[in-house]
């Protein structure tokens, strides 16, 4: 694409993870200063090096690319800029109240406070961490709170403000990044309209997609609504899986039928669901109006429910085993990459490792070691040969490329929990393959 003149002379990103990382690296290949910033010194380290702590196809290659160039360089704490990303996790904690989860947006208040002593008029500040509605006007109260000099829009009110904030959430694809980042539509939320000029100006240097603009409010619920649509159909087709386990009917079978009608697309059930997006999102929408979003609570408890039993058809198959020898293959929340967080693969080890008696092996290709809650467990990394060749037990619990590769020999006499439809995908099947449960994405 066609860089365009820059009115930023130098971009700042908070949190150099999945989203903060290659945002900044994108924005630098356009030839813009950009400073990351981020609390973990190892990820500082690692990008002023040219290298990466995240798995993202592409990534290392630009980030050394554009590191040489002088364009991206990291640190731990912020330093004045034009524009400021706000990148940074927003996790969810119990409500003891209401007992369900609830929004932590500790980290979006640290990053308004750690940047607030270096804004000056002009600035433009961003919120893309995927945010509960209403969080982008608290930003902008933090940061009025932090610096009483400068004046902030307020939602809803007319007139000009030293500083413009908005709310542009990231919709990328793990794995495919670097291209979605570029080619995805945008949906540009300003608390006022000049702010939302102000952000389509940045956007524009890099996104060759459209760029929407709505209110603050809207887009922040638009990127909740658009990963609890996903959740919901999701969960119809787990709780096909539940019903086709109790009615002895193959699910993949079910579906593959089902969706040659010509309005039916059934997406796949697996373990549950996992990441920061489609297993958090829809929490922040029943936080906001809990009595409203009932279908949505229900369909977390669908998917929630999945890992526990998964577990449970595992340890049923355990009674046909003398000290079986049990190979989990994948850990990650979805396939070809390292990322863990709230992984529905990493709930079933857990809690195949809470039953002593069985030998656990993890099968994950994207990682080099494994996290230490389950290594203090006595949990094995293996490589994908050696576990078939010891398993008594194989549980599919991500459909890695690299497990598409399986012939099915290696499987013989033993006992396969696919859930992920693994089995109908392979080259060949051995009719002497005991495909104990076809439970499940």
């Amino acid at each position: 694409m066609q860089h365009r003149k820059s009115p930023f002379n130098r971009v700042s990103v908070i949190g150099l993870g999945y989203i903060g990382l290659p945002t900044a690296t994108v924005i630098a290949s356009r030839g813009i200063e950009v400073v990351g910033v981020d609390v973990a010194a190892p990820a500082v380290k690692a990008v002023n090096a040219g290298k990466v702590h995240i798995t993202e196809p592409g990534l290392e290659r630009l980030v050394s690319q554009v590191v040489s160039a002088g364009r991206l360089r990291a640190v731990t704490s912020p330093e004045p800029a034009d524009a400021f990303i706000i990148a940074v996790p927003t996790p969810f904690v119990e409500d003891t109240s209401s007992g369900s989860p609830a929004p932590d947006l500790s980290y979006i208040q640290a990053a308004a406070e750690a940047i607030a002593p270096v804004l000056k008029p002009g600035d433009l500040v961003i919120l893309e961490s995927t945010s509960p509605v209403g969080t982008t006007e608290k930003l902008s109260c933090w940061l009025r709170d932090a610096r009483a000099d400068l004046s902030f829009p307020i939602q809803g009110q007319h007139g000009t403000a030293d500083v413009h904030i908005a709310y542009c959430p990231e919709r990328i694809l793990p794995g495919k990044a670097l291209e979605e980042l570029i080619s995805n539509d945008r949906i540009i939320g300003g608390v006022s309209d000049a702010c939302s000029q102000a952000a389509l100006s940045l956007y524009h240097l890099f996104v060759e997609g459209d760029c929407i603009v709505t209110d603050a409010r809207t887009a922040e619920l638009s990127k909740l609504t658009e990963n609890a649509y996903r959740d919901v159909n999701i969960a119809f087709a787990n709780e096909m899986a539940f019903i086709c386990d109790e009615l002895g009917v193959n699910v993949w079978e079910l579906i593959r039928l089902a969706n040659r009608h010509p309005r039916v697309s059934i997406l796949n059930p697996g373990p549950g669901v996992g990441g920061h997006c489609i297993a958090v999102d829809p929490w922040f929408i029943v936080s906001g109006a809990p009595q409203q979003a009932k279908l949505i609570t229900q369909a977390r408890k669908v998917n929630d429910a999945r890992p526990a039993y998964v577990a449970e058809q595992v340890l049923l198959a355990t009674q046909n085993h003398s000290d079986p020898v049990i190979a989990c293959l994948g850990l990650a929340f979805k396939p070809d990459i390292d990322d863990l967080r709230e992984s529905p693969a990493m709930e079933v080890v857990k809690e195949l490792s809470q039953h002593g008696g069985n030998q656990l092996l993890t099968v994950e290709p994207n990682i080099g070691k494994l996290p230490a809650e389950l290594e203090s467990k006595g949990i094995r990394l293996s490589s994908l040969d050696e576990a078939l060749a010891c398993a008594d037990i194989v549980v599919v619990l991500v459909d890695h490329s690299s497990f598409l590769a399986i012939d099915s020999n290696q499987l013989a006499g033993k006992t396969v929990v696919d859930t992920r439809g693994l089995l109908p995908r392979l080259n060949k099947q051995a009719e002497h393959v005991d495909n104990y449960t076809m439970t499940a994405e």
